[in-house]
């Protein structure tokens, strides 16, 4: 990992939260101990546990943005509005990146200006297991957007930095998607404006996720929103692909299927909205797919 240490007006780390205050704590400790020293924005999705007020007492140079309402994965657009940097890296309450991590990818990014995002290592947990999406990235579309960094059409929200201007520029993370496979989306529309995705693995973040989660609810979040995105962005045969697959492996998620009944309630919004990726981007995706597939089989989210 690179030595380098970005000027502090290179990046900047916007932090999602909501009711975890504990775990958001935790992580802007950590997040001060980098040695970037990035400056932190907090946006807190209409918090019940105190949580801004905490962070305005405990890290008073840290940012708090307070949204009356919960905007999910929405709140990070709010946050990347409101930073001077070229560049945002995106944590969870419940993330963070290692030192250096930050340095490394601002650096491949200054030098690659046709680079929109980079997706780090995930690792999870106290055993830093690496996270499947990880490895799912790791064997996808061999050719290189820059050195060592795989071209992909996929990331982890919790471990990404992206360029601010392309981000805010294909409008960000949804509103209507939620916190559960939002990210699908915005690769796609970034990769249709032109821009490269790529995976680092050099570039690591820390994911200790909440034991507060519902699995349930974020299964149906995964199952609706996937079903949302193949529709909303894929040709018609592509998208029927997509379909059968997501729904097959729903059929062992608990909360999956209701997530399948309430992608059809957003069939005429679907239809509204439906703008397919150009054919070169249909090309990637299908390389990437099939590369994936000769993966061993993971429990990871779909990564395009």
């Amino acid at each position: 990992m690179s030595s380098g240490v970005p000027a502090p007006s290179r990046v900047s780390v916007v932090v999602a939260t909501r009711d975890r205050a504990p775990e958001l704590l935790s992580t802007l400790r950590r997040l001060g101990d980098l040695p970037e020293r990035p400056p932190v924005v907090v946006v807190d999705n209409a918090s019940r546990d105190g949580s801004a007020g905490a962070v305005r007492s405990a890290f008073p140079a840290a940012k708090v943005v307070a949204l009356p309402a919960n905007r999910g994965a929405a709140a990070r657009n709010v946050g990347a509005g409101q930073v001077a940097t070229p560049y945002v890296a995106l944590s969870d309450d419940d993330s963070w990146w290692a030192p250096g991590a930050l340095a490394r990818a601002v650096d491949v990014l200054d030098r690659h200006p046709q680079l929109a995002l980079v997706a780090a290592r995930v690792l999870v947990g106290p055993a830093e297991t690496v996270d499947p999406t990880s490895l799912l990235m790791e064997a996808s579309d061999p050719s290189e957007v820059a050195p060592g960094a795989r071209r992909v059409l996929g990331f982890l929200a919790c471990g990404a930095v992206v360029r601010r201007s392309a981000y805010l520029s294909v409008g960000g993370f949804h509103p209507r998607l939620g916190v559960g496979g939002e990210e699908e989306l915005l690769a796609l529309d970034l990769a249709s404006a032109g821009w490269e995705l790529a995976y680092l693995p050099d570039v690591v973040c820390h994911h200790h996720p909440s034991t507060a989660r519902q699995a349930a609810q974020r299964h149906r979040l995964l199952a609706r929103n996937g079903l949302w995105v193949a529709w909303l962005r894929l040709p018609g045969p592509a998208a029927v692909r997509a379909t059968v697959e997501r729904l097959g492996g729903a059929a062992w998620r608990p909360g999956a299927w209701r997530g399948a009944a309430q992608a059809l309630g957003g069939l005429a919004w679907v239809y509204r909205q439906r703008r397919v990726i150009p054919a070169r981007v249909q090309a990637s995706r299908r390389r990437i797919r099939s590369a994936e597939r000769r993966r061993p089989t993971l429990d990871a989210r779909p990564t395009g």
